[in-house]
């Protein structure tokens, strides 16, 4: 997991003519797996990780995920209180918390932008799935 979902999501972009050096995406779930708050032995940072490597600009959040401990663990900045209103190039659904399925993701998407679903758990508005 990691360097395949990131070349998926960069693909979507280009394919939606989204420059991609210094898009922004929003990481929804970086916990080990849904409604659950470890953070140990995530793959999901492969992704933040990959993408980073395309110059791309990461926000993360995940409401069970302990920002202390993700900083810890992997040297990341973690959100995990409501999000704030800003608009993203890209929205990547890593983890299939029940939350996400009741966020209104288009309040934090920019009109052109992608949603990519890795848990397959989203029903609408859905540009690519694993």
């Amino acid at each position: 997991m990691g360097e395949y979902e990131a070349a998926q999501v960069v693909k979507t972009l280009i394919g939606k003519n989204i420059n991609i050096n210094g898009a922004e995406v929003l990481l929804i779930g970086i916990t080990f797996k849904e409604n659950c708050p470890v953070v140990r032995n995530i793959k999901i940072v492969d992704i933040e990780r990959a993408l980073k490597a395309y110059y791309i600009k990461v926000t993360i959040y995940d409401p069970w995920a302990n920002p202390a401990e993700v900083m810890h663990e992997y040297w990341l900045k973690c959100h995990n209180e409501t999000l704030r209103e800003s608009t993203y190039d890209a929205i990547v659904l890593g983890v299939a918390n029940h939350e996400f399925l009741e966020l209104d993701l288009s309040s934090f998407k920019f009109e052109n932008a992608i949603v990519y679903d890795v848990k397959g758990i989203l029903k609408n508005d859905v540009d690519g799935r694993l």
